[in-house]
């Protein structure tokens, strides 16, 4: 069984740790924010109670479940025994690369060095190591505890053998694997959403329609559960503006460029649903 390390304990890292230490995974969460890891714990908490609550869970799994999460803000401690390691740190291309030059000094020869980027390709990441055989994408949707579905990417340089093991990982986690082998901005799932987001925003921009009532004949008529303006929300509208304009910036094609309403939105601070507005407002807990 591998042992993982997840580098960044926002979200997507907590959530990814949590899925892994549910399936009997040893887990070291790392990040160099306190204020990030103790919020993990708390999530823990919360999210193990939650289903316990509802049946979901036996009460007696939360102990187990908690034993194998270990909560690190050294990162050579975290990565130093991990055969995988999971990378979810903010989606900045510099940053990553830092990253990943450190995990190429602290991590064991065979570790597989997995970025949960939807957008920067492994690839450009293992330019910055000397094992180039053994980084790949491992993308994750958010909410990583409710959705199946994760893109992992290999080119041709990942041999056959730890493709495998990757795919296994997912598996194991009780995830659903696909397999994506030439690099390609957005992969399967973000370059199919972009092209709905962007006549959706286009329909918006020149007042062909409400975001409610675009969001609506989406759900209603294509049989998505939400539609593209609530997911924006939902995913983060300054991830969404980040990821088309990296994309335009790596290809320079037209159709990737941020449209005009993202890019507003993005510079006014409208990020969606975890600041309280985006294309809708959202109530804020009086509490926090």
């Amino acid at each position: 069984m591998e042992t993982v390390a997840v580098i960044g304990a926002g979200a997507m890292g907590s959530q990814i740790a949590l899925q892994c230490a549910l399936n009997g995974f040893e887990v070291s969460l790392n990040d160099t924010s306190k204020e990030a890891l103790d919020k993990a714990s708390a999530f823990f908490d919360e999210y193990l109670d939650g289903r316990i609550a509802k049946g979901k869970i036996e009460s007696n799994k939360k102990p187990m479940v908690l034993d194998h999460l270990h909560i690190n803000s050294d990162l050579a401690a975290a990565v130093g025994n991990a055969s995988m390691v999971i990378e979810t740190i903010i989606e900045n291309r510099e940053a990553k690369l830092a990253l990943f030059r450190q995990l190429n000094k602290l991590c064991e020869p065979d570790a597989i060095l997995a970025t949960n980027s939807s957008n920067i390709c492994a690839s450009e990441l293992a330019a910055a190591t000397d094992r180039e055989s053994h980084v790949i994408n491992m993308h994750f949707f958010n909410p990583v505890l409710a959705m199946e579905l994760v893109e992992v990417v290999a080119v041709s340089a990942v041999p056959a053998k730890i493709v495998e093991r990757a795919l296994n990982f997912c598996r194991d986690i009780s995830r659903t694997p696909v397999l994506i082998r030439k690099e390609i901005p957005g992969f399967i799932v973000n370059r199919i959403f972009r092209a709905l987001t962007r006549e959706a925003i286009l329909l918006y921009e020149n007042g062909y329609a409400s975001c409610e009532d675009i969001d609506l004949a989406v759900t209603k008529g294509l049989g998505h559960p939400m539609g593209p303006f609530t997911l924006m929300d939902m995913a983060g509208v300054d991830v969404t503006y980040m990821a088309r304009k990296d994309e335009y910036d790596q290809t320079g094609e037209e159709t990737a460029r941020p449209p005009r309403t993202l890019e507003e939105m993005f510079k006014s601070g409208a990020w969606g649903k975890k600041v309280g507005r985006g294309f809708y407002t959202y109530p804020r807990d009086r509490k926090r």
